[in-house]
C-alpha cells in the first residue's frame, strides 16, 4: 500500500484498518484476513473476470456506464470489491473473539450487550453504510439507488430499502460514533484509491455516468457474488494480517494464482462474422431453404433480438439455430450459448451435437460445455469427460464457511480445484449448484432458464450466466401454461438485457407466438405490456419471425417464409373407433382388451406384407396392455418404450429402435416387420421412420408431432399397401348427433377442450371430405384453428365445447395464478428502476426437490434405483453382485445406475416415507441421496398399499393401492 494513502486521515485510522477483519483465522487458513485484504482480493478477481471471462458486450455496456471506453473495468472491480463494507461494523466485528480483541485494542469499541445475539447481517449493514457515504460524496440519488442493492444482495437475497434499518433502530450495531464513521469512510476511500480512483474524494470519482437497466443490475449483482465466492476460497486466499502487505498488486498476484488453479475461462471471445461458407464448414453440407432464410433474417436484423423459427420436424432447425447463434454472437459480442431442451432425454443427445459443432468452431471449445440437468450423472459421455478430475459433483457443493461468517449454518459452496488429470469439461467451479449457467457453453433442460425467472435466492448468478450468451430454446410449444409463465418472465428479462434469443418450434399456436414476442419486446421497453406491437402472421411454412428494438425504442420486425426442403406428405387420417367403456372395474378391463384387439386386428391387415408401425399410447398402463396383446400376435417383432423402463432397458431399446428405424444407409438393414409401442417419448427428438402410425388422440400440435414420424426419411422401401402415409387415431368414438367420447385418461392429461377441437378437425377430414392432411403445409392452419377461438366443432358439440372451455379457462387461470407467486417480477413492478426489494415476498429455503419442482406444476414423482435381493446378497438389475450392504465398486456404478426408474406420482409419498439409500451407499458420491427399491427374487416389492413388479419386457408394473382395500 502506498504510504501517502494515509495522509488524509489521523494516525489512529491506520491502526483501525490494520485490525478490522474480514475472514477469521479459523476460516482463512489459520491467519486472520483483514477486511481491506478481502475487499482488494475480490476487486482483483473482478479484474480477471473482466479480462478473461466477461463477454465483449458486457464490457461495452460497462464502459458506457462508467463514462467511456477504458473506464468500465475499474468501476466493475470497485462494485465487486465494495461488497463487504458492512463488515466494518460492531455487529460483525464482535463475532470472532480473536478478531474482536484486536479491533478493540486498536481503539474501536462497542457495547457488547447491544451487539450480543443481534440478528443484523453485514450485507444489509454494508448497504446502509454505503448509502450514507455515497450521499456525502454528492452522488445523485438515482446512482445511489441502484448501487446499494448490489451490496445488500451479495448473499443472494435483495431486500427493500425499508429493510436497511437495524433491529429496534439500534444504531449501535452499525457503529454510530465518530470513530466508527471515520473507520468506515477511510476503509471505503482507501479501497477506492487502491482500485484506481484518486483525489481528495475518491468516492465522488467513482460515480457512474449512466444508470443501467434493471437486468444489467441483476447481471452485475451475479458477478459480485461470483467474485466474492472465488475470493473466499481459503486455499487460494489465505489470511493476511499485516496491513503493510495489503496492496492491490499483492491481491492481483493472489487472484491470478487462484484463477489459474481453478481453470476458469470464458467462451469463444471475439468471433469473426461468419461468411456464406461457414455453414458447410460446421456441418458438412450446404443450407436448406429454411436454414438460409434464418441466416438471412439474422443478418438483416438491426440489433440483438428475438428470432422464432417454425419449421417441420426434420427440417434442420437446430443446425440453423446454431449457425444463427454464431452470427449473432459475432455481431453483438456474446461469448457463449445456452441451449435449452424440453426434457432430460432430449438434452443428452443435444449435448453431443453442441460439442461436435463447437469443435468445428474452434478446437478445444467442445471441452467447455456443461450438461445441466438433475440426472447428468447418468450420461456416460459427461462422466467420461470428468475422468481424472475427482468427484467434482460433491466437493463443489459442500458447505464452506467464510462467505457467510455471520450467517450461522448457511449452506454456501466451496471450490475443489482440479489440477492435471484428464479433465475435458468446464472448470469445476462452474459445476456447483446455481453456477452451471456461468459455464462458457451449456446444454440443459429449459428449466435452467425458467429458474432464472424465479424469485429465489442467488437468481442473479443464473441471470449473469445467461446475459452474455445467445439463448436457444427448442420445442417451446411443449411448455404448458404454468411453465409458460416462467418462460415469458425469462424472455422479459432477456429482452431488457438485450440478449439474442432463438426459439424453435414445429407447431406454434399464433397466440403463443404473439405472447412470446410481446414478452421480449415489453422487456426491451421496461414495460408491463409492449407498446406499438403489431405482429403479422407468417404467410407460409417454414417461417421466421424476428423482432428487435429500433433506435427509437419501437420494435422492428421481419416475418418471412420459405419452402420446405421436402414435398408435402399426403397423410391419410383414419379413426379406429373406440366406444366408451362399460361401467365397473371388470368392464374397464374388458374394454382395454377390446381396444387392444382392435389395434392388433388393424395391424394384422396393414402389415400383411410386412412394414414398420409405431403405436403411441397416452399412458404407460395402456402401452403395456397393448404390447402384451401385440406380442401374443406378432411375437418378437414388437418393442415397448415408455418412462417406467429402468434406465438401462430404456437406453438399450431406444438405441435399438433408432438404429432399426433411423435414416437409411447407416450400415443397418430395416426390418421386414417391426411394431414399436411407445408413450409420449416418441413425440420429441425421436428420429424414426414409421410406415404406419396408430396413436391415441392428443391435442393437434402434439398429434402433428407424432405424425412427424411417418415416412420421415427419403430412400426407404415400403410395402405397397403402406406406400401412402396413414395415421390411425384411437381413444376416440365419434357420434353423428352428439359430442364424441374421448378416453378418460387422455382427458385427464390434456383436458377435454383441446381434445374436442382436435377431434372436430379429425371428423372434418375423415367424414366430411378429403381424408387427407397435407403435411407440413397445413400444420400452421390446423394449429391455429384448434388453438384459436373461432368455430370449429359441429353445432351438436357446441354445448359440450362451451362447458369444456369454461373448465379449461378456470384451470388455466388457476395455474397462471399458482405460478405468479414465484415469478421474479411482481405484477406492476416491471418499470422499477432498481433491484431494491427484488426478493420481497420470496419463499424461504427450498429443498432441492422443491426447487426443481418450482417451474413445473405436475404431480411430483420419485425416482428410485432398483436392486434385487437374493439369498446371496444384493444385485444390480444387470445381475452383477454388489458388496456387503450394497457397497458399489467403481466398475459396478453403471450397472447400479442402470436400474433407475421413475415411479408413478401416486407412489411418491409412500416412496419418500419408506425408502432411502442402501447402507453401503451412504458415503457414495453418486448414490448417497438415491432411494433404493429392493425387489425380491421374483422381481416384486410392496410399497405402502401398492404392489410392484419389474418385468424385463413390460418394465415396472404397478397394481393395488388404497382403493383396493
Amino acid at each position: 500500500m502506498v504510504e501517502d494513502r494515509w495522509r488524509w486521515y489521523p494516525p489512529e485510522v491506520r491502526g483501525w484498518l490494520g485490525a478490522l477483519w474480514g475472514k477469521s483465522a479459523g476460516r482463512a487458513g489459520g491467519t486472520v484476513n483483514l477486511l481491506l485484504s478481502h475487499m482488494l482480493d475480490t476487486a482483483a478477481v473482478a479484474e480477471l473476470v473482466w479480462d478473461r471471462y466477461l463477454p465483449q458486450v458486457t464490457r461495452w455496456r460497462l464502459d458506457a456506464l462508467a463514462g467511456g471506453a477504458g473506464k468500465g473495468r475499474r468501476l466493475f472491480a470497485w462494485l465487486c470489491g465494495i461488497h463487504d463494507l458492512g463488515k466494518a461494523t460492531p455487529v460483525f466485528q464482535h463475532l470472532d473473539a480473536e478478531g474482536a480483541a484486536a479491533v478493540r485494542q486498536a481503539g474501536l469499541a462497542w457495547d457488547k450487550y447491544a451487539v450480543k445475539g443481534a440478528s443484523w447481517r453485514h450485507d444489509k449493514a454494508g448497504a446502509r453504510v454505503l448509502r450514507a457515504l455515497l450521499a456525502e460524496a454528492k452522488w445523485c440519488e438515482d446512482q445511489v439507488g441502484w448501487v446499494w442493492p448490489l451490496v445488500a444482495g451479495h448473499h443472494g437475497l435483495i431486500p427493500t430499502e425499508g429493510d436497511l434499518k437495524p433491529p429496534k433502530k439500534n444504531e449501535k450495531l452499525q457503529g454510530h460514533d465518530r470513530s466508527w464513521k471515520l473507520a468506515q469512510l477511510a476503509l471505503a476511500e482507501v479501497f477506492s484509491r487502491e482500485v484506481g480512483y484518486e483525489g481528495e474524494s475518491p468516492l465522488a470519482a467513482v460515480e457512474p455516468a449512466l444508470v443501467p437497466s434493471r437486468a444489467m443490475q441483476l447481471q452485475l449483482s451475479g458477478f459480485v457474488v461470483m467474485a466474492d465466492w472465488i475470493a473466499s476460497d481459503e486455499r487460494h486466499f489465505t489470511g493476511v494480517s499485516d496491513l503493510s502487505k495489503v496492496t492491490m498488486p499483492q491481491a492481483r498476484r493472489r487472484a491470478s494464482a487462484a484463477w489459474s488453479r481453478l481453470g476458469l475461462r470464458g467462451g469463444w471471445g471475439t468471433l469473426a462474422v461468419p461468411g456464406p461458407e461457414t455453414f458447410r464448414d460446421r456441418f458438412g453440407h450446404g443450407t436448406r431453404p429454411s436454414q438460409e432464410l434464418v441466416l438471412d433474417v439474422v443478418r438483416r436484423m438491426g440489433g440483438p433480438g428475438l428470432v422464432i423459427v417454425e419449421a417441420p420436424m426434420g427440417e434442420g432447425k437446430t443446425k440453423a439455430a446454431l449457425a444463427a447463434a454464431e452470427l449473432m454472437a459475432a455481431r453483438h459480442g456474446a461469448d457463449g450459448v445456452f441451449l435449452g431442451m424440453p426434457t432430460q432425454a432430449t438434452a443428452d443427445p443435444m449435448f453431443t451435437q453442441l460439442r461436435s459443432w463447437l469443435h468445428e468452431v474452434e478446437d478445444g471449445l467442445e471441452d467447455q460445455v456443461a450438461l445441466l440437468h438433475g440426472k447428468r450423472m447418468f450420461n456416460k459421455e459427461w462422466r467420461a469427460l470428468l475422468e481424472g478430475a475427482g468427484e467434482w459433483g460433491q466437493g463443489a457443493d459442500d458447505p464452506f464457511t467464510s462467505v457467510g461468517e455471520d450467517e450461522f449454518g448457511m449452506a454456501a459452496d466451496c471450490f475443489d480445484g482440479c489440477e492435471g488429470g484428464g479433465r475435458r469439461a468446464p472448470a469445476e467451479w462452474f459445476l456447483g449448484r446455481r453456477r452451471g449457467l456461468l459455464s462458457p457453453f451449456a446444454v440443459g433442460t429449459i428449466d435452467q432458464l425458467l429458474y432464472a425467472a424465479t424469485r429465489t435466492r442467488h437468481v442473479m448468478l443464473r441471470v449473469a450466466g445467461l446475459a452474455g450468451k445467445v439463448v436457444i430454446l427448442d420445442e417451446v410449444h411443449a411448455a404448458d401454461v404454468y411453465m409458460s409463465q416462467f418462460l415469458l418472465e425469462g424472455l422479459w428479462w432477456l429482452g431488457q438485457a438485450g440478449v439474442p434469443v432463438v426459439l424453435l418450434s414445429a407447431t406454434l399456436p399464433p397466440e403463443q407466438r404473439h405472447r412470446l414476442v410481446a414478452a421480449y419486446v415489453a422487456g426491451s421497453q421496461s414495460a408491463q405490456d409492449p407498446a406499438a406491437l403489431e405482429l403479422p402472421e407468417p404467410q407460409g411454412y417454414p417461417s421466421v419471425t424476428a423482432v428487435w428494438p429500433g433506435r427509437d425504442g419501437r420494435p422492428e420486425l421481419l416475418v418471412e417464409s420459405a419452402q420446405s426442403w421436402r414435398d408435402d406428405l399426403q397423410v391419410r387420417v383414419e379413426v379406429l373407433d373406440e366406444p366408451p367403456a362399460p361401467t365397473g372395474q371388470e368392464g374397464r378391463q374388458d374394454d382395454t382388451a377390446t381396444a387392444d384387439t382392435a389395434v392388433a386386428d388393424c395391424l394384422k391387415e396393414r402389415l400383411a406384407d410386412g412394414g414398420c408401425a409405431l403405436v403411441i399410447r397416452n399412458t404407460v398402463a395402456r402401452a403395456q396392455s397393448t404390447f402384451e396383446a401385440l406380442q401374443k400376435e406378432f411375437g418378437p417383432d414388437v418393442r415397448l418404450l415408455h418412462g417406467r423402463l429402468h434406465a438401462g432397458h430404456r437406453a438399450d431399446r431406444t438405441q435399438e429402435v433408432l438404429k432399426l428405424l433411423g435414416p437409411p444407409g447407416q450400415g443397418h438393414k430395416r426390418p421386414d416387420r417391426l411394431i414399436v409401442v411407445a408413450t409420449q417419448l416418441a413425440e420429441q427428438s425421436f428420429d424414426v421412420d414409421a410406415d404406419l402410425l396408430i396413436t391415441d388422440l392428443a391435442p393437434v400440435d402434439l398429434l402433428l408431432q407424432r405424425i412427424g414420424r411417418l415416412h420421415r426419411h427419403d430412400g426407404v422401401k415400403r410395402p405397397h399397401r403402406l406406400s401412402r402415409p396413414t395415421v390411425v387415431v384411437t381413444g376416440l368414438h365419434l357420434h353423428d348427433d352428439q359430442a364424441p367420447h374421448i378416453l378418460g385418461a387422455s382427458e385427464k392429461i390434456y383436458g377435454r377442450y383441446l381434445l374436442l377441437r382436435t377431434a372436430a378437425e379429425i371428423k372434418r377430414v375423415t367424414k366430411d371430405g378429403g381424408d387427407t392432411w397435407r403435411i407440413p403445409r397445413q400444420v400452421p392452419d390446423l394449429v391455429a384453428r384448434v388453438y384459436g377461438t373461432g368455430p370449429v366443432v359441429p353445432d351438436t358439440w357446441a354445448e359440450a365445447e362451451t362447458q369444456a372451455r369454461q373448465d379449461w379457462d378456470k384451470r388455466q387461470a388457476k395455474r397462471r395464478e399458482n405460478a405468479s407467486q414465484y415469478l421474479l417480477t411482481r405484477a406492476g413492478e416491471q418499470g422499477e428502476p432498481t433491484l431494491a426489494g427484488l426478493h420481497r415476498g420470496a419463499h424461504g429455503k427450498l429443498t432441492e426437490g422443491q426447487f426443481e419442482a418450482l417451474v413445473r406444476d405436475g404431480e411430483r414423482s420419485a425416482e428410485v434405483v432398483l436392486v434385487r435381493r437374493t439369498e446371496d446378497g444384493c444385485h444390480a438389475m444387470t445381475g452383477r453382485r454388489l458388496g456387503p450392504n450394497g457397497v458399489v465398486a467403481t466398475e459396478l456404478l453403471d450397472d447400479v445406475l442402470a436400474g433407475t426408474v421413475r415411479l408413478p406420482a401416486k407412489l411418491t409419498a409412500a416412496a419418500e416415507q419408506a425408502l432411502g439409500p442402501l447402507a453401503g451407499w451412504r458415503d457414495h458420491p453418486w448414490l448417497r441421496y438415491s432411494l433404493a427399491l429392493e425387489l425380491d427374487e421374483d422381481g416384486e416389492a410392496t410399497l405402502g398399499d401398492f404392489r410392484l413388479r419389474y418385468d424385463d419386457d413390460l418394465g415396472l408394473v404397478v397394481s393395488g393401492g388404497p382403493r383396493y382395500g
